[in-house]
């Protein structure tokens, strides 16, 4: 079943950017990841005001292989930089429908 990261991503600065692009894209990928969407470009619809610069969406072959990246030893400083670079909200999505009978 596939799985998709929806992350919502304020940074506080952007010392870490640079470094932690490439580094998380190439192990996203590693991990058969595919970035569905990366960008500041989005609005809000409903709900209570919840603030993001960036809104970032990844689908994931299984919930293991989200797993696998993030406890990838190479992306552990990279999301060290990131945690304390920015506010961060990240909800891992199972790919199914529970409300069709």
């Amino acid at each position: 079943m596939k799985y998709y990261s929806f992350i919502n991503c304020t940074p506080t600065t952007d010392a870490w950017i640079p470094d932690y692009v490439p580094v998380a894209t190439k192990l996203v990928h590693k991990h058969g990841g595919k970035y569905l969407a990366r960008t500041g470009n989005h609005e809000q619809l409903e709900g209570a005001e919840d603030p993001a610069a960036l809104r970032v969406l990844v689908e994931w072959p299984s919930k293991e292989a989200a797993q696998h990246f993030m406890s990838d030893p190479e992306y552990a400083p990279h999301f060290k930089g990131r945690s304390e670079g920015a506010v961060n909200t990240h909800f891992l999505v199972a790919g199914n429908d529970d409300l069709t009978g």
